[in-house]
């Protein structure tokens, strides 16, 4: 035995094995002689006796020290702090009768200690571990000292509960035929609409590996190559700004199918989905999921990723407005535009500050303004009422206000009128507490546009990825008429969030090449850029698609978290920081000679 700082003696653990987990003993272990091991939770010295929570992976036992059962396992306990690494050999008894409980499954039973090995020592920690919750505790501190984070019992919860997700993707997954399957993870650069991770070649000077952002072209190969069923749980990077549901370095549950069309696919992901549910909360979802069109989605909530567990549809109340009084909206609807409603339930309450808050708010998501009223008994309360006065009941009758109840009108461009009133509708169902939090819905948006103008640019980009097929109907579109075509994709929302989303692959050459055309690609650029896609097509493509989920999102709303960073062991700041290892850091001159790499002195992001 050693001394260390003047610490208790720090002992070897001498052949002693342990028994049972700290989560194991129940009162039919009464008698048993036991060894537990882990680490100490709590401590408390009441006079003779003193006692230990000891804690591992599986629980807590509360350990009893009294010096008529061993003299010597007392006599070192003395010293003993949290988190210092103990073994204790012991028998289990009931605890006596009152000092039960019943908050952990131990609860019913003590082990009293006969000996003890002080396995290590711990110095004063930088926050403590048996808190509730961590919002006391500073994210960069956690972060630092991430490994006594994740010490807490709710973040190995959370890690938990990931665990038991892959374990069921890949249950479900091998049990309906698909293989499992590695793609690379250093490729060449093909921009995915995020900046890559370059890695330099040392044997290749002045060429670069990039960081795949997805497996996309790879598994699109594994389809040519007639693997039919793939999937993969996999890294991918993107050097992109971050946020609470964005790291540089995510997981994807990456598949891919072939001879199978939306329709065949998409009830093989829900059973996935409802095979996960089951295994990690024991709820049965039901199938199938509802189906959305993009235009009715956004018609209807104003976005393409709508939270259905609540209401608050948006409501067009344009033919109210054609050549009436209020003149506004009436230039908006005879310009093509559209005036959009939504009615929040009891929201008549809001002062004019926070009405005046939302109208900035929604001049801030781009229209023009924001028509608010209250909805009284004696009539409606609004800057605007006098000029709404022909249009009255009508307009209630349409939102579905009553008294007590505010409504927002939008007069602008139908996107900008539905987006605006979107955002708002969910902004204000948090605030009034209108959005069950006992409930998982999930829905399919399907028929996305193909394609979408960019005006700074003038020219075409893909809504999806440039690899998406566009409906066999809408393929003439693709030179007539661009922005009506319709897209095989299709995303599965998740309370409003977007959980997975995929589509049917462009399977022919030339498709693929006027798609690339369309969105500026020319026929050089895409040769030197995809050319081994380009080249693979051309040997029997068989028809293809899939999906990809965010497996740190999935994980996080089934351990109940916001950010997804409480569900990745070791995850990076928002500024891309490792707070652990103070990642990213410079590296030798002597590694960037080796590589034909010169730091230019100021260089930095544009």
């Amino acid at each position: 035995m050693t001394e260390t700082r003047g610490e208790p003696q720090v002992e070897p653990m001498g052949g002693w094995k342990r028994t049972h987990s700290c989560g194991a003993l129940r009162a039919g272990d009464a008698g048993k002689t036991v060894t537990l091991m882990g680490w100490v939770f709590r401590r408390r010295d009441h006079g003779g006796l003193i006692f230990v929570d000891i804690r591992d992976r599986e629980g807590i036992t509360q350990c009893v020290f009294n010096p008529g059962d061993g003299a010597e396992a007392h006599a070192k306990v003395q010293g003993v702090r949290g988190e210092f690494v103990l073994a204790v050999r012991g028998t289990v008894a009931p605890r006596p009768a009152g000092t039960e409980n019943a908050k952990i499954p131990t609860g019913a039973v003590e082990v009293q200690a006969t000996e003890l090995k002080i396995l290590n020592d711990c110095r004063p920690l930088p926050f403590q571990l048996d808190s509730e919750g961590e919002s006391e505790v500073d994210e960069t501190l956690r972060l630092k000292y991430r490994y006594l984070d994740m010490r807490r019992a709710p973040v190995l919860k959370a890690f938990q509960v990931r665990d038991l997700l892959c374990r069921a993707v890949r249950d479900y997954l091998h049990e309906h035929g698909f293989l499992e399957v590695e793609t690379p993870f250093l490729t060449r650069s093909t921009p995915e609409g995020a900046r890559d991770f370059l890695v330099p070649s040392r044997l290749q000077p002045g060429s670069f590996y990039a960081l795949p952002q997805s497996p996309q072209l790879f598994k699109q190969l594994l389809m040519v190559a007639g693997f039919e069923r793939y999937f993969q749980i996999v890294r991918c990077f993107r050097d992109e700004d971050l946020r609470k549901d964005r790291q540089p370095e995510f997981t994807q549950i990456d598949i891919e199918t072939s001879f199978l069309d939306r329709d065949d696919f998409l009830p093989i992901v829900e059973g996935l989905v409802a095979a996960i549910w089951r295994r990690v909360k024991g709820v049965e979802l039901a199938l199938p999921f509802p189906r959305l069109a993009y235009d009715e989605a956004m018609a209807r909530f104003g976005s393409d990723k709508p939270d259905l567990r609540f209401g608050l549809e948006l409501q067009d109340v344009s033919a109210l407005f054609v050549d009436g009084e209020f003149q506004a909206f009436a230039q908006v609807v005879a310009g093509g535009g559209a005036v959009k409603a939504l009615r929040i339930p009891g929201a008549g309450s809001m002062s004019r500050r926070e009405l005046d808050d939302l109208t900035a708010e929604a001049k801030q998501a781009g229209a023009k303004g924001l028509v608010w009223i209250k909805v009284t008994a004696e009539g409606l309360n609004s800057p605007v009422a006098k000029f709404l006065s022909a249009v009255q009941e009508r307009l209630l009758s349409l939102s579905g206000a009553t008294a007590g109840d505010l409504v927002l009108l939008v007069g602008d461009a139908p996107a900008v009128a539905a987006t605006v009133l979107g955002r708002l509708r969910v902004d204000l169902a948090r605030r009034f507490k209108l959005i069950p939090e006992d409930r998982d819905v999930f829905t399919w948006v399907i028929d996305f546009p193909l394609v979408e103008w960019n005006a700074d640019e003038k020219r075409w980009d893909a809504v999806h990825h440039p690899f998406t097929a566009p409906r066999d109907e809408d393929l003439p579109l693709l030179e007539s008429d661009p922005g009506k075509a319709r897209a095989k994709a299709y995303d599965l929302v998740l309370n409003g969030q977007e959980a997975a989303g995929g589509s049917i692959r462009i399977h022919q050459q030339s498709v693929q090449e006027r798609l690339f055309g369309l969105i500026g690609i020319s026929k050089e650029e895409a040769r030197a850029r995809f050319g081994f896609l380009l080249e693979a097509l051309e040997f029997g493509a068989p028809p293809m698609g899939g999906i990809a989920f965010g497996l740190d999102r999935l994980a996080a709303s089934l351990a109940g978290h916001e950010s997804i960073r409480e569900v990745i062991a070791f995850p990076k700041t928002q500024k891309g920081t490792c707070p652990l290892t103070d990642a990213p850091a410079p590296v030798d001159a002597r590694q960037l000679r080796d590589l034909g790499i010169r730091i230019v002195e100021g260089a930095g992001p544009a």
